[in-house]
Order: C-alpha cells, then sequence, then structure tokens
C-alpha cells in the first residue's frame, strides 16, 4: 500500500483510487475540515499514527479527550472494531492491524499532563495583548513597560512581574511620558484588571518556569518513532482566548528557535491545531499578518502545521492558501453560510471531472472525506471521494490510571512538575521600593532630629531670656521694696551720725573742747572722711 516515503490515508471501494500523503510534502500544511460527527477525529488520529510509526513527532490538542487514545493500541474488543475492520477490507487494507504511539501527554493547569510555562518576556506585548485584549492605546503602554523592563534589566517570568513592572510604570508616567508617549494611569489600571481576569481564567499556570524546551517536542522513542505530544485542552477551551493564544505563541516559538532545513525528508514536526477557528475569531490585523507569516515561512523549518475545523471559510483566505494538503468532510448546506461554506470548498480542489464536489460534499457518509494531496511533484492531485482508512491506536480515551502510568514513565519525568521562583522584576522593584522607603525614612528622621534640635535650640534661648528677665524684675522689686529701703536709709543714717560722732569726739582730742575755727575745719574733714569710709562698707 504505502512505502517509507509516504502515509496511507484511505481510497475507494477495493482499494481504487489510493490517497497518500508524500513525508516530502507533509510540510506544506493541510486542511481537515467537516461538521460534527462526520469523522474528522478518526482521520486526524489516522494520520498521526501514520507520521509516528515514520519517525514524525507530532502534536496535537485535544479538545474533547478522545485523541488520548493515540497512547493505546486499539482492541478488536472495542465498540467500533468490527466497523473498523469492515472498513479495512473495503479499502484493501490486508496488512492492517492494531499498534499504539509513544506519548507525551501536557496539560496547561498541569492536572491531565506535564504543565507547560512560557516567561512573560517571551510571549511578548503583542500576543499578550491579544490574550488581554487590549485597544491600540493600552497595548503601547504595555510595550513601553516592556521596552523600559528591557532598559533597566528587569526579567518579566510571570504575572507578578508584569503587574509589578505596570505599577512601576504608573508611578514614573511623567517620567516615561516625556521618553516613549502618554502613560496614562487610566491605561495601565485597565491593563491591571485584564490581568486579573486571565488570572481567574487560569492564566497564571501558564507563565513561569521552568520554560517549555521545545527540544522536549521533537523527539523519537527506542524503536524510532515519532513522539506524539498531547495537550489536554478540554478546560483549555473553556478559556478560548487563552486557548489560542497559546497555541499561536507554540507556532511562533518553533518558527524563532528551529534552523532552516528547507525540504527534507520528513517534517521535523507536524502541528494539529484542533478548533482552529478560534485563532481567528474577532483577530487585529497585525495578529493575522503574523499568522500568515509564520504558517508560510515555516514550512522551511520543517514543521507541517494542520488546521482542523468544522467550517472551511472559518480560515482566511490568506492562511488557506498555503493549505496544501486537504481532507474535506461532509458539510451540512441546512443555512445561507453553510452553502457558502460548500461553494467555498468546491472551489478549492483540484477539479476531477468524475467528481462533482459541490454535491458530493452533502452526501458523503460518516468516515468519507473529499481528498486532495500534494503528489510527489508538488501539484495537487485531483479530487478524489476517499474512504479514510481506520486507525490503529484506540478510538477514545485512556483511562485516568492509563494517563498516569504514560505521564510518570515517559522521557520528561519531573523536568516540568516543580515551580521555579528566581528573582526576576517583582522582587527587584520590591527590594528597591524597600531601600527607597528606608532611605526616604532616615531622611525624614535626620530632618525631624534637626528641627528638634533647632526647637530646643529655640526654646533653651527663650528660656534663658525668661529666666534673665525674670532675674531682673526681682532685682527691680527688690530695689522697691518699702522695708528695704527703710533698712537702706536706716543704715545710712545711723553711718552718717557715727561720723559725726567720731569726728567731734577726734577733735576734741586733738584741739581741745574748742577747736574754733579750725576745730570746725579739721571735724568736717574727719566726718567726710569717716563717712566715706562707713558708706564704702
Amino acid at each position: 500500500m504505502a512505502d517509507t516515503t509516504t502515509i496511507f490515508i484511505g481510497a475507494g471501494d477495493g482499494g481504487a483510487n489510493p490517497q497518500a500523503l508524500e513525508l516530502r510534502r507533509a510540510n506544506r500544511h493541510g486542511l481537515i475540515a467537516g461538521a460534527t460527527g462526520t469523522g474528522k477525529t478518526v482521520t486526524i488520529q489516522g494520520i498521526i499514527d501514520g507520521l509516528s510509526q515514520a519517525g514524525v513527532p507530532c502534536f496535537v490538542s485535544d479538545v474533547k479527550g478522545d485523541l488520548s487514545g493515540l497512547a493505546m493500541a486499539g482492541s478488536p474488543t472495542a465498540k467500533n472494531a468490527d466497523i473498523f475492520a469492515q472498513r479495512a477490507k473495503d479499502i484493501g487494507m490486508t496488512d492492517w492491524s492494531y499498534s499504539d504511539n509513544p506519548v507525551q501527554f501536557w496539560d496547561l493547569f498541569g492536572e491531565q499532563g506535564h504543565p507547560i510555562r512560557t516567561t512573560v518576556s517571551e510571549m511578548g506585548p503583542l500576543l499578550l495583548s491579544r490574550l488581554l485584549d487590549l485597544n491600540d492605546v493600552q497595548e503601547g503602554v504595555l510595550t513601553i513597560a516592556f521596552t523600559v523592563a528591557d532598559k533597566d534589566g528587569l526579567l518579566l517570568l510571570d504575572l507578578d512581574d508584569l503587574q509589578a513592572m505596570l505599577v512601576n510604570c504608573a508611578e514614573r508616567a511623567d517620567e516615561l511620558t516625556t521618553t516613549y508617549g502618554n502613560v496614562s494611569k487610566q491605561s495601565v489600571g485597565t491593563i491591571q484588571r485584564s490581568l486579573l481576569q486571565l488570572r481567574s481564567q487560569g492564566g497564571d499556570h501558564f507563565f513561569g518556569e521552568p520554560a517549555l524546551a521545545l527540544e522536549d517536542f521533537i523527539g523519537l522513542d527506542d524503536k524510532g518513532r515519532g513522539i506524539v505530544n498531547i495537550l489536554a485542552a478540554d478546560k483549555l477551551m473553556q478559556s478560548p482566548r487563552l486557548y489560542s493564544t497559546f497555541l499561536l505563541w507554540l507556532l511562533s516559538e518553533l518558527f524563532e528557535h528551529l534552523p532552516e532545513v528547507g525540504d527534507p525528508d520528513k517534517p521535523k514536526l507536524c502541528f494539529f491545531f484542533d478548533e482552529a477557528h478560534l485563532l481567528f475569531d474577532d483577530i487585529p490585523k497585525a495578529l493575522e499578518d503574523k499568522i500568515e507569516q509564520v504558517v508560510r515561512l515555516i514550512r522551511s523549518k520543517g514543521v507541517g502545521i494542520y488546521f482542523i475545523t468544522q467550517n472551511p471559510i472559518d480560515i482566511p483566505d490568506t492562511v488557506a492558501g498555503q493549505l496544501n494538503n486537504r481532507v474535506q468532510h461532509k458539510l451540512n448546506a441546512f443555512t445561507p453560510r453553510d452553502q457558502a461554506a460548500v461553494k467555498a470548498a468546491a472551489t478549492t480542489f483540484r477539479a476531477n471531472p468524475g467528481v462533482d464536489v459541490a454535491t458530493v460534499i452533502t452526501e458523503l457518509k460518516v468516515g468519507e472525506a473529499l481528498v486532495s494531496l500534494l503528489q510527489p511533484d508538488g501539484a495537487p492531485s485531483p479530487v478524489q471521494r476517499t474512504l479514510i482508512k481506520p486507525p490503529s491506536s484506540r478510538v477514545g480515551p485512556v483511562t485516568p490510571q492509563e494517563r498516569a502510568t504514560w505521564i510518570q514513565t515517559d522521557a520528561i519525568g519531573t523536568k516540568y512538575d516543580a515551580v521555579v521562583d528566581r528573582e526576576s522584576a517583582e522582587e527587584i522593584l520590591k527590594a528597591k521600593g524597600e531601600e527607597a522607603a528606608a532611605a526616604a525614612a532616615e531622611a525624614a528622621a535626620k530632618t525631624a532630629a534637626e528641627k528638634q534640635a533647632a526647637a530646643d535650640a529655640k526654646a533653651a534661648a527663650a528660656q534663658a531670656k525668661a529666666d534673665a528677665q525674670a532675674a531682673a524684675a526681682q532685682a527691680r522689686a527688690e530695689a522697691n521694696n518699702p522695708w528695704n529701703r527703710a533698712v537702706r536709709s536706716a543704715t545710712a543714717s545711723a553711718t552718717r551720725s557715727a561720723g559725726t560722732v567720731i569726728a567731734r569726739e577726734a577733735t576734741k582730742a586733738v584741739f581741745g573742747k574748742s577747736g574754733g575755727m579750725a576745730g570746725g575745719v579739721i571735724g568736717g574733714l574727719v566726718r567726710g572722711v569717716l563717712g566715706g569710709l562707713f558708706k564704702g562698707r
């Protein structure tokens, strides 16, 4: 049926018009579309079975949980075993058998697989603005925050770091506005509220370390089979914007970090994006351009992207034009939009005179599809009505015990299980804030001490002045006291009387009883001298 260069997809009755995916063309991307319940999941599973057996690692988002069955071999006692066995017989698959695939389970929330994390810096402002649903002005403020963090050497690892950086930008709004443009506190507040909403949706689980190493996605087991990475997306789908932004980030990381390989003999990785329409809902033009660029150029990195959606018109024309390998299951034509989708799908296939696409596309059975794949020369094959091959792995989810066993025994081990919280923007800005607060407190204390010393000196001077004034007042009061004046007057009178008596007696002793004029002169002189002496005392 198929050699080592192709993967068998299916055929018509009896093995007519077999359809095979050329491994050399598998990096030219593809589209798997069809209404709910038409067999898309089985088609995806069969293609991944073939890619893994050929040594091509895969990544697939498991929205409903069914694709976890890729980890286990199918069983002849399973519900659909008879249907699949009959289908294999109808298309001439004589070598069909059950087999498993080497699987690694992943989960952004770390519940049904290994945690997947990235850093805020690696996500970048463009994708983060998409995730937070910011307008152009708010995106500009977020870009300024990233720029300032890069300039100041601040690592933005998790949402706490981004929150701290936004607070810092708000505090420095006047300074940053002069350099980078307007940074309004209103815009910062809006971004912070969006971060709170993201946290409430579990988005904080996605940001941090250890960040995902892409080489853990691209590996082979000991049998040379490609590792199948299954993302548990049932819970993640409750936050469609987080789901689509994460997968777009993963594509961007692959694009930026994988080396150029041109057109290899087989892809380095095939990426299956279920519910792909979510990627393009309410998408800004800048982001749509980025998706188109990634899809167009990642081919040369050896990566094939396969979009899975219910309606092919959900994919923008700029992206749909890059999807060369197509499997189209049944479409309903009940509404005008459905009818438009049928017409659009009919025009995307290389015409086949024997197939009326517009009619057949509404008549396809479950497990049947219109298929057109790139041929070895790169031209698309004419569209063929095809029964899709049955998968080798289990159709249906694994049990919790089976999942736990796979998680515990795969090659990843505990590498991503424990969160690493190293020093980053939050811790550095907090330390700087504490240092600034301590310096401000010290300066305030010094200023307060200086003010207190000045106040104390002023108070001491005032007290000294008051004491001096009090002493002077007391002296004046004492001087004006009647008793003190009386004592001083009596003392002065006594002194003068004593001087007169002494002088008189002295005169008598010198000049006799009556000294005449000489006695009077001498007596006055003696009284003056004695009076001066007593007065001096």
